[in-house]
């Protein structure tokens, strides 16, 4: 007998579940989360499907303690099922509904470790953003003043110590009181941000899958530790090709009556990681002298970016190969389609 499937929609405090007994009745029922876990650990192992969302993750290993098999779903395709107006009840059936339907991609559940990787990632990178910001209003502010700096967060803080006599000049006290205090603020920012890359490279240290995946040109440490936390398991998708389609970084298609036309790129999936990648490709193909043949060759006749996508898309799917089939990067080996 096949085991009993549950739809799950969490939330912070209340959660709605959904499944169709062996009687064929359906239940769609209201849970605290002290009342789902219990109930959840009286039931026999079932699976049960989630959107991954907001805490998914940490309900998946849960379920799987209680001896269930959890499953996680992008919002996205849960969407199709919601029949009418969207409530807790609506979303947990859609979700069971969307779980019956045959080859429905699941989100390969990320274990503790990975998630506070993640977790870093996003920390330093709200960090960047506060930086140049910072940065740009101290070039705004001083710009209503006269003054005008150089391109770049380092040539605008070297301007700043090297032109100090000149900016006490043009401003006010008050003004200049606060800009100092602004330059401090940016000093923090940027401890801060070295004690993240610093816990992010003892991950990587201590990572072979990190390791491995570093090898690749335009890969760097937090491009690599990205990669293989947001990835998951690389058994979780079928190819390479499937892995950077989860990224967005494939043609959108669209046609009818047999012609399909490629437009730009889906921007499907984790855009944190995409941009990671497509900033890597641009240094490969910009400065590297070692850049592939084949990128030269398509040069000739396509835009720049479209090369730089295409490149990302290569060492995404480079990458999975390299997790899937437990190889160390090798920049003369040649593939070969299976028979």
């Amino acid at each position: 007998m096949n085991a009993m499937t549950y739809g799950l929609d969490i939330a912070k405090s209340v959660f709605q579940m959904y499944w169709v007994d062996p009687t064929g009745k359906s239940h769609n029922r209201r849970f605290q989360r002290r009342e789902l876990i219990e109930f959840l650990s009286n039931c026999p192992p079932g699976k049960v499907v989630l959107e991954a969302c907001g805490g998914a993750h940490w309900w998946a290993r849960k379920l799987r303690s209680l001896g269930h098999q959890p499953v996680l779903i992008h919002p996205r395709y849960v969407r199709a099922f919601v029949r009418t107006n969207k409530t807790d009840a609506a979303d947990a059936r859609a979700i069971w509904t969307a779980a019956q339907q045959p080859d429905m991609p699941a989100v390969p559940v990320k274990s503790e470790a990975q998630q506070a990787l993640l977790a870093l990632h996003r920390m330093r990178e709200g960090l960047v953003q506060t930086r140049t910001r910072e940065c740009n209003q101290l070039r705004g502010l001083l710009g209503e003043f006269g003054l005008c700096f150089a391109k770049g967060r380092m040539a605008l803080l070297a301007e700043l110590r090297q032109r100090r006599a000149e900016i006490e000049q043009a401003i006010p006290p008050t003004l200049l009181r606060a800009i100092e205090r602004q330059l401090m603020t940016l000093h923090q920012l940027d401890e801060q941000i070295q004690l993240l890359e610093r816990d992010i490279t003892a991950w990587l240290q201590c990572e072979p899958a990190a390791q491995a995946v570093e090898e690749i040109p335009g890969i760097g440490a937090i491009t690599a530790t990205a990669l293989v936390a947001t990835m998951g398991s690389a058994q979780a998708f079928r190819s390479g090709k499937a892995f950077a389609a989860s990224l967005g970084l494939v043609p959108t298609q669209s046609g009818t009556g047999g012609n399909v036309r490629l437009g730009h790129i889906s921007k499907r999936g984790d855009p944190y990681l995409r941009r990671l990648l497509i900033h890597g490709a641009r240094v490969v193909l910009t400065r590297s002298r070692h850049r592939p043949a084949w990128a030269d060759a398509l040069l000739a006749r396509r835009p720049t970016n479209v090369v730089i996508v295409a490149l990302a898309n290569k060492m995404a799917r480079t990458a999975w190969a390299l997790l899937a089939h437990g190889r160390k990067y090798d920049p003369g080996y040649v593939s070969q389609r299976p028979a």
